[in-house]
């Protein structure tokens, strides 16, 4: 588990500003649930055979006995929360949540026990044309960040009827080369075949490439339900590779499945995944209703940022206030709070502690202010402030305290960009 520092929240801060932009432009609404769930929503949900559930979670028992769990996904609880409240009873409902989830994995580059989420749902719509939505939404994310080269792979698992009989496929399959399975592919063997298709061992490879796949086994709903997908997508211009062996490590996906992937993050190549899981409304005590959504890990998504210098707007001070005396720095608070009052976009640091005039302007610089203002006893008795560009080669002026919000306004220029 690991500090956001104060150098790398700017990253994180224009990561949620994009995302809740483009997410209010296509009519999602956020929630905020709870971190800390019922250990069954997870079971019922996520699946007993999964990983997650048998390895990572966070469980302990509260003092009334019950067994809770940190969320180590948040579909669930987005899920949990719509049919406690019925917000599916007037039709579908588009939401979306940012947040930490907890794993206990062995953590690595781009991989944490705590690790932070955008999830998006769409709850209640059937047509493909949702799907294409999310993935649309996803793109055009990527877009308003500046981030290339990230690749969209999708698949369908098919109804969970499709995947009864495709997992009796599979599983005779890998029967026949049960030699050949690694310890962890004989144990998913019996409780959870389609997560074999996702080992990452090396040696498993070439059986997994001739292993019988997916979209060869889908019945006619979901096949005619992922030709419709792939034809929105190539209609709004998204490229995309059907990925033949692509899973999701939840249980609780049918039918689309898709990842976004990039070759810069080493073998944490996905930055977002998601897809269809229509009986998970059912499965969690609602009517049925099917849904659809991704996950976007926060973490991977700034590793990559940073990766191809897309850097975040500037944070720094635009001024810093020195004062040089008693008198002066009783004025400064009041000024700086006027110059606020005017103006409530400038960034405007006080400067605090002891210390001579020449290691004030010392501790200015340092703070990449663009300007110091320089209040003293001479400053306070004519209502003025010195102000000295600490960036450029002008000379220092004085200007009447009145004049000062609008000189720096018009020294700054657009502040939106820094």
């Amino acid at each position: 588990m690991s500090d956001v520092s104060p150098a790398q929240a700017p990253y994180w801060q224009m990561f949620e500003a994009v995302s809740r932009s483009v997410l209010a432009a296509y009519g999602y609404s956020e929630i905020r649930p709870p971190i800390v769930e019922r250990t069954e929503l997870f079971r019922r949900s996520v699946g007993e055979g999964t990983d997650i559930v048998e390895k990572e979670m966070y469980t302990f028992v509260d003092r009334g006995g019950e067994s809770l769990s940190l969320r180590p996904e948040c579909t669930a609880s987005c899920v949990r929360a719509a049919v406690e409240h019925g917000w599916l009873r007037s039709g579908g409902v588009r939401i979306w949540h940012i947040g930490p989830m907890f794993r206990y994995e062995r953590p690595q580059k781009g991989r944490y026990r705590q690790f932070h989420q955008l999830d998006v749902e769409a709850l209640g719509f059937p047509e493909p044309e949702v799907d294409a939505e999310l993935i649309l939404l996803s793109a055009r994310l990527w877009k308003r960040l500046g981030l290339a080269d990230i690749r969209l792979e999708i698949n369908s698992l098919g109804s969970r009827a499709a995947q009864a009989a495709y997992r009796d496929r599979l599983v005779a399959y890998f029967e026949g080369h049960r030699n050949a399975l690694d310890e962890d592919s004989s144990r998913r063997l019996a409780t959870n075949p389609l997560r074999i298709l996702d080992s990452k061992n090396p040696g498993m490879q070439a059986l997994i490439e001739d292993a019988p796949a997916t979209v060869d086994h889908l019945d006619d709903a979901s096949a005619a339900h992922f030709e419709s997908l792939k034809n929105a997508l190539k209609d709004s211009g998204i490229a995309f590779n059907v990925n033949r062996r692509l899973v999701r490590g939840l249980d609780y996906y049918t039918g689309t499945v898709f990842e976004w992937v990039t070759d810069e993050l080493g073998a944490q190549n996905a930055v977002c995944g998601g897809g269809r899981y229509d009986g998970l409304v059912e499965e969690i005590g609602g009517s049925p209703a099917p849904a659809t959504g991704f996950a976007l890990g926060i973490e991977r998504l700034i590793e990559l940022l940073v990766i191809q210098g897309i850097e975040p707007p500037a944070t720094a001070p635009h001024a810093y206030l020195v004062a040089v005396g008693d008198r002066a720095a009783r004025a400064a608070v009041r000024l700086a709070e006027n110059i606020r009052d005017v103006d409530s976009n400038i960034r405007l640091l006080v400067d605090a502690g002891e210390g001579s005039f020449k290691s004030k302007l010392k501790r200015a610089d340092r703070s990449d202010a663009r300007f110091a203002l320089i209040v003293g006893d001479r400053e306070v008795d004519s209502m003025t402030v010195g102000v000295k560009d600490l960036r450029g080669d002008a000379p220092q002026t004085a200007l009447p305290v009145s004049e000062l919000p609008g000189y720096l306004d018009a020294r700054l220029g657009d502040r939106a960009a820094g």
